[in-house]
């Protein structure tokens, strides 16, 4: 049985003790104000482990890479209401997108004229675009649209991040 350094088998009984993961500091406390000062940025290509639902969920830009590396690339999206990320096509990279807050709409098609694929999106959908497909997110919801992108291999150059749609529209050629 693997015993990571949270926990240690209690000597007489069949359960688990949580211990704290540093002696003498109050883990809620600790934790808590961890995320606050979470830094959105680019880690890669290190190693790096981070909680996915609250990292996006923190997030604010429109786009903001997390971790890049030579065949993958994870970025961050915060969509304001009544928002878009834009009608795209990646003829080269598959992309994985999930959704951690709020409602919208995805559309795809190998057309960009037939969109034929039109699903509502909301809290934990998980959407796969394969390479050379059109595609579209719009936040149809009242609150932002909080959501992560897969891309492989990495679409944007490390280090991205666009505060503004407007931002990402002037610094990148988009295929509209």
């Amino acid at each position: 049985m693997y015993y990571g350094h949270y926990f240690y088998p209690y000597q007489y009984q069949n359960y688990y003790v949580r211990q704290p993961v540093y002696p003498g500091v109050d883990e809620t406390n600790f934790y808590n104000e961890y995320q606050r000062q979470m830094q959105l940025k680019d880690a890669g290509p290190a190693p790096f482990v981070v909680n996915i639902n609250e990292a996006t969920v923190q997030n604010n830009t429109f786009r903001t890479a997390l971790w890049t590396g030579q065949h993958l690339q994870v970025t961050l999206m915060s969509l304001n209401v009544g928002e878009d990320i834009g009608l795209e096509i990646h003829p080269d990279v598959d992309q994985f997108l999930r959704v951690e807050q709020g409602q919208g709409l995805v559309q795809m098609g190998k057309d960009r004229n037939n969109l034929n694929i039109v699903r509502e999106i909301s809290d934990d959908t998980a959407i796969m675009v394969p390479a050379g497909t059109w595609h579209n997110v719009i936040n149809t919801g009242n609150v932002p649209l909080k959501l992560y992108s897969i891309y492989a291999p990495p679409q944007h150059p490390h280090g991205t991040v666009h505060n503004t749609k407007g931002e990402a529209i002037q610094s990148e050629y988009y295929y509209w």
